[in-house]
């Protein structure tokens, strides 16, 4: 049902009860008016007729009978002459006054007045007058149907004025309704026209403003998806990228394992046989060729600090707690004045090659940052792992994080730790850089083996 229909039949509600409320106040008044005129009447023609016919009663019954035959019809009356035998001798003329009508029955029962019957008896008969409300009732139906005419035509009138004057003041809705009806179809430039009406220009300007956030807002939502986007796609071409550094690294390692490697070895060894064969010959030469087999020497032990730090060969030959424990007798080596702990308990936890390396990296930068940056003299490497996740943590005692927010030092300046964290981010795990007590810091990385990775996508 349309908001104009309904208030349409509110209205006609309304006025019918108006009218209803009329009408029985109408017929409260017609009713008394009808009841005051009869009794009246009543009274009139019973003061008239007891006075009259005692003198007409004396001449006789013929003399009361040309008296009422001369008075005809009294108003409101009805008249009757018996004789002494209550045979009837004479009743008064029916009304001509809108004669061959009638109200309805239920009409004359709701407004006439109880009727009354006054009898005068003389010495040959009885004069009996009787109350007759009939005419005075059709008087008070014709009113009435007149009033109900009139209200009717009233009621159209008013409900057409109102029926057009609500369709002229709701035509902005249908407006509305439209707009909205594109805005679900999925148009979000619509725009509303300046609607006539107080109450439909503030909605039109709301409507108006409401579809321009919404646009603000679906612009903003696609350029997020486009960042989203860019972003994972560029975090696909840095996996990508990583992917064949690490290629490159291993093959350069291998490169400079197998065939420099070789290489340096087999010139290490011809100086050594060129020296022992002028030892005696040539003192000179003899120097000279030392001095080549020592600098081979210095060159295959620097050729082997720098295949680690390409790739960690033996993290592919014999595992991650191999390639640590590798890790770590290196950095003992080159640094004797650190102690180095190294705690490893992985249960045989499956750990695969993109988390070892990442674990191995892991350890290799905290390794190197505590010692180039916090100037450490103990750390302790340890690597747990169970069935779900591996947890590699390292702590040092050296000097501790510079700023006075741990967490912020993997994100600003510190570009390794940075890359770790995304590789880590990118392999479902976490790393945290906190503090140490009493100095010193601690590096955490937890990452989700495959088999809980699996079984919690």
């Amino acid at each position: 049902m349309t908001l104009r229909l309904k208030i349409n039949l509110l209205v006609s509600l309304l006025s019918l009860l108006f009218v209803a409320a009329m009408l029985a106040l109408q017929l409260r008044s017609m009713r008394e008016s009808v009841q005051e005129e009869v009794v009246a009447a009543n009274r009139v023609a019973a003061q008239l007729l007891n006075r009259t016919a005692r003198l007409y009663a004396a001449q006789g019954t013929p003399a009361m009978l040309a008296f009422l035959q001369d008075v005809g019809r009294v108003r409101s009356n009805d008249i009757t002459l018996l004789d002494a035998h209550n045979q009837p001798l004479y009743s008064s003329p029916t009304s001509v006054y809108k004669a061959g009508r009638d109200a309805p029955q239920w009409f004359e029962d709701l407004v006439s007045p109880p009727p009354t019957q006054l009898s005068i008896a003389f010495p040959d008969g009885t004069l009996v007058v009787r109350s007759n409300a009939s005419r005075a009732v059709l008087d008070a139906w014709d009113g009435t149907v007149l009033l109900m005419l009139s209200a009717l035509g009233l009621l159209a009138i008013v409900n057409a004025g109102i029926f057009w004057l609500v369709g002229r003041a709701t035509r902005p809705f249908a407006d509305i309704v439209g707009a909205l009806n594109q805005i679900e179809s999925g148009r979000f430039d619509v725009a509303l026209r300046a609607l006539p009406g107080t109450e439909a220009a503030a909605i039109g300007a709301a409507f108006n403003r409401m579809v321009g956030m919404l646009q603000q807002h679906i612009e903003t939502e696609r350029r997020a998806v486009r960042a989203e986007t860019r972003l994972s796609e560029s975090r696909e071409l840095g996996r990508w990228v990583d992917q064949k550094i690490e290629q490159e690294r291993r093959l350069i390692a291998r490169e400079l394992h197998d065939e420099l490697g070789q290489s340096v070895t087999a010139m290490r060894s011809m100086a050594m046989s060129i020296a022992q064969r002028m030892q005696s010959l040539d003192p000179q030469a003899e120097q000279a060729a030392r001095l080549i087999a020592d600098e081979s020497a210095r060159l295959y032990t620097a050729m082997h600090g720098i295949i680690p730090r390409l790739t960690p060969l033996v993290l592919d030959k014999f595992g991650l707690v191999a390639a640590l424990e590798d890790l770590v007798e290196r950095t003992r080596t080159s640094h004797r004045e650190v102690v180095i702990d190294c705690r490893v308990e992985l249960d045989r936890a499956p750990v695969g090659t993109d988390a070892a390396l990442v674990l191995y990296r892991t350890a290799q930068e905290g390794i190197t940052n505590a010692l180039r940056h916090g100037q450490a003299r103990h750390i302790v490497l340890a690597l747990h792992g169970d069935e779900e996740t591996v947890k590699l943590s390292l702590t040092d005692d050296g000097r501790g994080l510079p700023g006075p927010d741990a967490a912020s030092q993997t994100s600003a300046g510190h570009y390794g730790l940075r890359w770790l964290t995304e590789r880590i981010e990118s392999l479902g795990g976490e790393l945290r850089l906190e503090p140490a007590a009493p100095s010193g810091a601690q590096l955490t990385v937890r990452l989700p083996l495959p088999a809980a990775a699996a079984e919690n996508p």
